[in-house]
């Protein structure tokens, strides 16, 4: 029987990470999922319901605790790892937050809430990348995931028909309603784009397959809350589960280095 493949989902207890955790779980393919949560006790909670969800599943899930914001957490966690199951075949980078809307709510001030958004989605995301490499390295067929944003192309950032693109009018202080998008975030998202691409360039001879995906506007908890996030338009996030699983098991190959939709590629 061949070996299972070994997963790594940051953020997985809840939104779109838990949602990649059920469709790898509805699998035809046997994996060995790390549902890695902040909380261990909210991880362990979700490999619980997923488990209970699709008993006769061949795939196991096991929670473990990592934060991307905590290089002793990721250390543990890549101890954990290499010890237990001595190569990761796929890292899929899903831990992100928006908090823009905390510095709107003045919960935050602008430079604790655009360090915090770089922190987490960018430069959280290229520590714990670095860190597993070497695992990944071990795998015959490595993948590595970043979850990105649809917010995120610069061309798409041209579409003036989207609210988040509307042109201010002129003067200041501008009207309160132009200064409430997500600017801290979608900047964010835009150099995890490039960081992207700097990790394809480097594991390219490596044989890492490596993209970004961009799953589309999800009702998820993301920036705010499900109901919230669904009267505004947002998708079902069990629709954008099912498509990181395709590009898991190789649906997408053709496509490796750039940003990924479901159905094309995404404008830089």
């Amino acid at each position: 029987m061949a070996e299972k493949k070994v997963v790594l989902i940051t953020g997985a207890n809840t939104g779109l990470g838990y949602q990649i955790v059920r469709a790898l779980f509805g699998s035809n393919e046997a994996y060995e999922i790390l549902l890695g949560g902040r909380s261990i006790q909210k991880a362990e909670q979700a490999v619980n319901d997923v488990t209970a969800e699709f008993p006769s599943s061949k795939t196991l899930a096991t929670a473990i605790q990592v934060d991307i914001e905590d290089d002793a957490s990721i250390e543990a966690a890549f101890q954990k790892v290499q010890s237990t199951y001595g190569k990761l075949d796929f890292l899929v980078n899903n831990a992100g937050a928006q908090l823009d809307p905390l510095f709107h709510a003045g919960k935050m001030t602008m430079r604790e809430m655009w360090n915090a958004s770089w922190n987490v989605n960018t430069v959280g995301t290229q520590i714990i990348t670095t860190a597993f490499v070497p695992l990944l390295l071990k795998s015959s067929d490595p993948r590595l995931l970043f979850i990105t944003s649809g917010t995120s192309t610069l061309a798409g950032s041209e579409n003036r028909d989207l609210p988040i693109n509307k042109v201010a009018p002129k003067g200041w202080p501008k009207p309160s309603h132009h200064l409430t998008g997500v600017p801290a975030y979608r900047s964010s998202k835009t150099g995890m784009n490039m960081m992207m691409r700097e990790w394809y360039r480097t594991l390219k001879e490596d044989g890492v397959k490596v993209w970004c995906i961009s799953p589309g506007y999800l009702a998820t908890g993301l920036g705010g809350s499900q109901e919230q996030n669904k009267a505004f338009g947002a998708g079902d996030p069990a629709v954008a589960g099912s498509f990181v699983k395709a590009v898991l098991e190789g649906m997408r190959d053709e496509d490796v280095g750039k940003v990924i939709l479901r159905d094309s590629v995404q404008p830089w």
